[in-house]
């Protein structure tokens, strides 16, 4: 009796509906079910006509096949209170558990969701087909960054049969994932299981290379490693693990990567034998914000390092470390595309927050993942409290990254004049402060702004390219992929398309080329690439990156992209 006393509607995986004593009923037609889940998953509710038109473009009498599958469905569910109406609501009882609604709830069982509608292919229109197509591709990535969550809060609290267990369905689902692989390495390590771990490593470059042509990055055989390390005699292990830390940070600051994150790794080992919790927990964010920020391709074992590193800070009962940790692992999400989890990391973060300073960092990631989200305007509002606390507290560098990536949020708005003053501004604190590496990101939003205003494109380039060969020297996959793209747009603006094209090729390729890129920017490089495509008169390369972007940009919830390409498609047929 589900539609009285409760049971479960289950469409991710093999569809099913059972009552509330666990036995399936039946549901005839694969058309049914893709009613069902267009209803669930439906943002307001739906017209009866365009409805069976979109499931039934074939049928004599779409609107009798409708009312057909509505009846079926209703008998299944044992009621006649919901799936009425036109438009048709819902209407499911609150004591029905519907698995695609539940999937921010922290009961949900995530080791068992499957793809949305398991393995069915309905017959329906290609309207419904690229709605499928696109929520598949969103439920998915929310379902892979609830595994990737769950499987480093499980090795934050040392429960290492359910880390390795979630890192192995992160890896089934997603076989040629390298974070995925590096997050099971990390799990058996932590584990102890650390020929498992090597044998993990060796199984995975093979499959790499026999598959994909080359080998993972080098993060893969990192997350292995054991580092075996004593003090010196004759200061305390607490002493020798802050001096480890000093001299790591200012290695780190000096350019020497590899010695400043060595220096910080022996940190970590040596204050986990300490056994001091809050020095441990100091060390693992510095190591952990240093991967995810100095180190290209280590954002997977540098969140781990942070998850850990929170739980070690709350015991100790240090907020401060707690919170900037927290906002790391939000930074790493919302860079991803990961939203829904960045969100919840930076609410964390929120909460633990002690002073302006860290509240500067906080709201800087919140607006950079709102605004790529598509809800510009709220991101553009934490953008500016991320300037005044910034500017309250002093803290240069948090006011340049502010107005930098601020401004590529004032660009998604179209305030195109707002955006150039906040990039020139930005531009002026980079050189005041000597933070040359930040530069060529300002340099490409703001020659984008420019390039929207009709800048004259030979105006631009020079100082593009300087950024672009500044961008390669730094080996920075994420500055490169930018500057590439501004340039390629100062060459379409004038009607140069082959050039166009060539750099934004160029720009895909360098942005792609790390498993920690932006995923935000690779939307909007593929959704440059099928523009200019199109303009230069070739379809067939157009259709074939609109359907990546549009895939792309479900997975990330960029729902503005989602729609363009979307309606791309359609109009393509």
């Amino acid at each position: 009796m589900v539609g009285q006393l409760g049971g479960t509607i289950r469409l991710l995986g093999d569809p099913a509906i059972l009552d509330a004593d666990g036995r399936s009923q039946p549901v005839r037609g694969h058309q049914a079910w893709a009613l069902l889940a267009r209803v669930l998953l439906a943002r307001a509710p739906l017209d009866r006509r365009a409805l069976a038109v979109e499931l039934f473009p074939e049928t004599v009498d779409p609107l009798g096949s409708l009312r057909w599958c509505l009846a079926s469905l209703r008998k299944a569910l044992n009621t006649s209170d919901c799936l009425n109406g036109d438009p048709i609501e819902g209407g499911f009882a609150d004591d029905i558990d519907i698995d695609v609604l539940r999937l921010d709830r922290a009961d949900f069982d995530i080791e068992a969701a499957g793809p949305l509608l398991g393995t069915l292919e309905p017959r329906c229109s290609p309207e419904f087909a690229t709605w499928l197509l696109v929520e598949r591709a969103r439920i998915a990535g929310i379902v892979e960054a609830r595994i990737r969550q769950e499987t480093i809060r499980a090795m934050s609290v040392e429960d290492h049969g359910r880390a390795t267990r979630l890192a192995e369905l992160g890896v089934r689902r997603n076989p040629y994932d390298e974070s995925a692989h590096i997050l099971l390495v990390k799990s058996l390590a932590l584990a102890g299981r650390y020929q498992a771990a090597l044998d993990q490593v060796e199984a995975t470059e093979a499959v790499f290379m026999a598959e994909l042509g080359e080998r993972p990055s080098a993060a893969l055989r990192s997350a292995a490693r054991r580092t075996i390390s004593s003090p010196p005699s004759g200061i305390s292990r607490q002493a020798f693990v802050t001096s480890l830390m000093q001299s790591g940070l200012a290695a780190l600051s000096a350019g020497a990567v590899d010695a400043g994150i060595d220096c910080l790794r022996r940190a970590v080992r040596d204050a986990e034998k300490h056994k001091d919790a809050q020095l441990t927990a100091r060390a693992m964010f510095e190591l952990g914000t240093a991967l995810v920020h100095s180190v290209k391709g280590y954002d997977d074992e540098g969140s781990v390092l942070l998850r850990r590193s929170t739980e070690l800070a709350r015991q100790a009962g240090n907020a401060a470390i707690a919170s900037a940790g927290f906002r790391e692992l939000g930074y790493v999400e919302a860079l991803a595309g990961r939203r829904p989890s960045a969100a919840t990391y930076l609410a964390q973060a929120l909460e633990l927050a002690l002073g302006g300073e860290n509240l500067a960092g906080i709201h800087a990631v919140i607006g950079f993942n709102l605004v790529d989200w598509g809800r510009v305007g709220e991101g553009l509002d934490h953008y500016a409290l991320s300037l005044e606390h910034a500017r309250s507290a002093g803290n240069r560098r948090r006011e340049i990254w502010s107005l930098g990536l601020g401004g590529w949020g004032l660009l998604a708005a179209d305030r195109l004049e707002e955006a150039d003053r906040w990039l020139e501004d930005c531009l002026a604190l980079v050189e005041e402060q000597r933070w040359i590496s930040f530069r060529p990101w300002p340099v490409a939003v703001l020659s984008e702004a420019r390039t929207r205003r009709q800048a004259r494109p030979d105006d631009l380039r020079p100082r593009l390219e300087e950024a672009f060969a500044l961008s390669c020297q730094m080996n920075d996959p994420c500055w490169e992929g930018a500057v590439a793209r501004a340039l390629a747009l100062t060459y379409a603006a004038e009607g140069a398309f082959v050039p166009a094209v060539e750099w934004l090729g160029e720009a895909r390729r360098r942005c792609m080329r790390d498993t920690d890129s932006y995923a935000g920017l690779q939307v909007e490089i593929l959704a440059s690439q099928v523009d200019v495509n199109l303009k230069l008169d070739r379809p067939e390369m157009a259709d074939a990156v609109a359907r990546e972007w549009l895939a792309l940009a479900a997975r990330t919830h960029r729902d503005a992209h989602v729609a363009r390409a979307a309606a791309f498609i359609a109009r393509r047929g």
